[in-house]
C-alpha cells in the first residue's frame, strides 16, 4: 500500500520523483524519501511524515541527477518514523519496495548472524542487505537481484539503483502494482499511472516475474527467472486520463472534487451500454443459452465496493430473479466456496489491485467459474485475468475515501441487471426502456443533491462533537446506511455503525440515548412504514434523527432534521440516497481538522494483506 516512483532520462529526477509521490501520496503518507544518482554516488533523503517534510530537507539548489526512486510509505514493519522511511541500502545497493517480505526474520536473522548490520526495523531492509552480500561473493548486480528474489517470499514490487550501475533502474513486480511508463527519451515506474499522468500516458502494466532495466537508450522487459525478454507488443496501454483528473481544480480536497464529479462519472459508465445493454452480454461471451443457464452470481469485494455489491444484489435479484451472494473477499478466499456450474464470480475493486479481491478471483476461477471484474483501471492486474471486464469511467479517485467510484460501481451493477432481466425474460421491453430512461436522469438527480451542500455543512456544525452515531436503512438502502457510516468513521473518527432498521429491537436500540445522531434513509417505498415505526422508536428513547426523504413533508414533525432528495426508481433510490451521506460525513471531517484526503492509519489501494 506503499507508493514507488522511478525515473531515467535527460532531466533532473528530483522535482519529477517529488511531484510523483505528491500523487501517490493517498498510498501511504506515515513518512518520504528519495534517492538520486549524483554523479559519483548515491545520495539519500528521508523522512518521517508527508512529502512536505521531504522537502524541507532537499539540497539547495537541486542536483542535476538524471536516475532516481521515491517512496511514501504506508506502515507495516516498523514505525512510522526516519529510521524506517524509505529508501533502504547498503554497500551502495538502494531500495524502494512496496509489499510485505513474509520471511524477513529469518533472511534477517541469518543475515545478523553472518555480520550484517540493520539501521532500520523493516522487512524491506533485507532485499539490499542480501543484494549487498551475493555481489560481494561474484554475483553481477543483475545476477544478485534474481538470486535475492529468488528467496523472498510474499508480494512485493521493487525499485532498485546501485552506485555500480549509475544510469540503471532496475524494476521488479511479484503481487504488488508495478506500471512502467514510457516517455520520449525518458522512462518512469509508479505504482499507479496518476503518479506520472503529467509526463506520459504510455504505460505497460507489468506482471507477477517480471523485471523491467531501465536505461537512457532504453528498457527491456524480462522475465526474472530467466534471460528470456518479455514481448512489449500490444502490451503498451494508451490511459486517457488527463493530468488534471489527478488535481484539485480549485476545490478544497480531492473528496470534494470527487463527490462532485459523480454525475459525470455515472454517465461515463453507462454511456457505452445504455442504447442497448445486451451489447454487454456480448461483450461478456454469454450466450443466450449461458445466460438462461447462469443459477447464481457471487459478488466478491472489500470495503466501499463491498457495500456497491450489496446494492447490486438487490437491484439484480429484483430485476433477473438469479439468486445472488455477495461476500468479503478477505473471508471468500480463505474458505472452501460452492460454485455450481452455472455461476458467474464478479469482482469489484476500484484499483483492479487489491490483495484479498484477486486472490477470491483466482479462487472462483480454479474452482472453474467464470469471472467478470467490475474496475476503474485499465490494465490493472484484475481486467488483465478475468475472464470479462466491465470498466467503470469514474477517473482517477485519489481521495482515500471512495465516493465516485460508489456509484460509478452501482451504475455498471444496474447495466448488468438489466441486461441479465432482458434477456431472461423478466423484464418486458416497457419495463427496461422505463429503467434505461430513468438510470440516465441519474446523473441530473444527483446534481440536484449536490445543491443542499450548504445545507448539509450548516447540519455538520451541529454534529461535530458526537461521539457515536448510528445509520438505518432497509431493502436496497440499508448498505447505503453502511456506506455512510463507513465514511463518516473513516474521516472524521467518530464511532459509527450502519444496521438494517428492523434489527433494531435486536440490540442496537440499546445504544440510543439523549441526543445520539441516527441518520435514517427513509425512501417513501414499500419500506416506508416500517421504517417510520423505526423512527418512533428512536425518537421514544431521546435519539436525535436526521432523516433523508424524497417525501418531507411526511416527517416534517415526527425528526429533528431532514435533507430532502429526489424521488426516482426504488432499486435507483441509492444513488441519491448516498450523496448527502458523503457530503455529511465529508463537513464533519473538515469542521473537525481531520484530514479528509489522507485519513489517519488508511491508504487507497490494499495490495498486501
Amino acid at each position: 500500500m506503499c507508493g514507488i516512483v522511478g525515473y531515467v532520462g535527460k532531466r533532473s529526477s528530483i522535482q519529477i520523483l517529488i511531484d510523483g509521490l505528491k500523487r501517490l501520496e493517498y498510498r501511504g503518507y506515515d513518512s518520504a524519501g528519495i534517492a538520486f544518482q549524483n554523479g559519483g554516488g548515491i545520495e539519500v533523503y528521508k523522512t518521517k511524515g508527508k512529502i512536505n517534510n521531504l522537502q524541507n530537507i532537499l539540497p539547495t539548489p537541486a542536483i542535476d541527477a538524471r536516475v532516481g526512486l521515491g517512496h511514501t510509505r504506508w506502515a507495516t514493519h516498523g514505525t512510522p518514523s526516519s529510521r524506517n522511511a524509505h529508501p533502504h541500502g547498503a554497500d551502495g545497493v538502494v531500495v524502494v519496495h512496496n509489499g510485505i517480505i513474509e520471511n524477513y526474520c529469518e533472511l534477517k536473522s541469518r543475515l545478523i548472524a553472518e555480520g550484517h548490520e540493520f539501521s532500520s526495523d523493516t522487512d524491506t531492509e533485507v532485499i539490499p542487505q542480501m543484494i549487498s552480500r551475493y555481489m560481494k561473493e561474484g554475483f553481477s548486480l543483475m545476477d544478485a537481484i534474481k538470486e535475492t528474489t529468488s528467496r523472498l517470499r510474499g508480494s512485493f514490487a521493487v525499485g532498485i539503483i546501485s552506485k555500480t550501475h549509475p544510469d540503471t533502474l532496475f524494476a521488479i513486480r511479484k503481487g504488488s502494482p508495478l506500471v512502467l511508463g514510457i516517455g520520449d527519451g525518458e522512462y518512469f515506474i509508479a505504482s499507479d499511472t496518476p503518479a506520472i499522468l503529467p509526463y506520459t500516458r504510455r504505460f505497460i502494466f507489468m506482471e507477477d516475474g517480471q523485471m523491467c532495466v531501465l536505461r537512457n537508450e532504453g528498457f527491456e522487459l524480462l522475465h526474472l527467472f530467466s534471460d528470456d525478454a518479455v514481448s512489449i507488443e500490444d502490451r503498451i496501454v494508451e490511459v486517457d486520463w488527463t493530468p488534471s483528473m489527478a488535481e484539485k481544480e480549485g476545490y478544497p480536497h480531492f473528496m470534494l472534487k470527487e463527490i462532485h464529479e459523480q454525475p459525470r462519472a455515472i454517465r461515463d459508465t453507462i454511456s457505452e451500454w445504455i442504447d442497448d445493454p445486451l451489447k454487454l452480454l456480448d461483450e461478456f461471451g454469454l450466450t443466450m443459452r449461458m445466460t438462461i443457464e447462469l443459477s447464481r452470481l457471487q459478488i466478491v469485494a472489500c470495503g466501499t465496493s463491498y457495500h456497491a455489491g450489496l446494492v447490486g444484489r438487490h437491484i439484480i435479484e429484483s430485476l433477473t430473479h438469479i439468486p445472488v451472494d455477495v461476500e468479503i473477499a478477505s473471508e471468500y478466499r480463505y474458505r472452501e466456496p460452492i460454485i455450481d456450474n452455472g455461476t458467474l464470480f464478479i469482482s469489484i475493486t476500484q484499483s483492479g489491485e487489491t490483495a484479498d479481491t484477486l486472490a477470491a478471483q483466482r479462487e472462483a476461477k480454479t474452482r472453474g467459474a467464470g469471472t467478470l471484474t467490475c474496475c476503474n483501471v485499465v490494465g490493472s492486474t484484475s481486467s488483465r485475468e478475468a475472464d470479462s471486464i466491465l470498466y467503470t469511467r469514474a477517473g482517477p479517485e485519489i481521495g482515500v475515501a471512495s465516493t465516485k467510484t460508489f456509484t460509478a460501481q452501482i451504475a455498471a451493477l444496474c447495466l448488468v441487471a438489466i441486461a441479465l432481466g432482458i434477456r431472461r425474460g423478466r423484464l418486458t421491453s416497457r419495463e427496461a426502456s422505463s429503467l434505461k430512461s430513468l438510470l440516465i436522469k441519474v446523473p441530473a438527480l444527483i446534481e440536484k443533491v449536490l445543491k443542499s451542500d450548504s445545507q448539509i455543512r450548516d447540519l455538520a456544525k451541529t454534529l461535530i462533537y458526537a461521539k457515536d452515531f448510528l445509520y438505518l436503512g432497509r431493502g436496497v438502502n440499508y448498505p447505503v446506511a453502511l456506506e455512510g457510516a463507513l465514511k463518516l468513521k473513516e474521516i472524521s473518527y467518530i464511532h459509527a455503525e450502519g444496521y438494517p432498521a428492523g434489527e433494531m429491537k435486536h440490540g442496537p436500540i440499546a445504544l440510543i440515548e439523549e441526543g445520539l445522531p441516527v441518520v435514517v434513509v427513509a425512501p417513501v417505498d414499500d419500506l416506508y412504514e416500517k421504517t417510520l415505526s423505526n423512527i418512533e422508536e428512536v425518537k421514544a428513547r431521546g435519539g436525535r434523527v436526521i432523516a433523508l426523504t424524497d417525501e418531507p413533508a411526511r416527517l416534517r414533525d415526527k425528526v429533528d432534521d431532514l435533507i430532502e432528495v429526489p424521488s426516482t426508481h426504488p432499486v435507483l433510490s441509492p444513488f441519491v440516497n448516498v450523496v448527502p451521506l458523503q457530503l455529511l460525513a465529508y463537513h464533519v471531517g473538515v469542521l473537525r481538522g481531520c484530514d479528509v484526503d489522507q485519513p489517519r492509519n488508511l491508504a487507497k489501494s490494499v495490495t498486501v494483506e
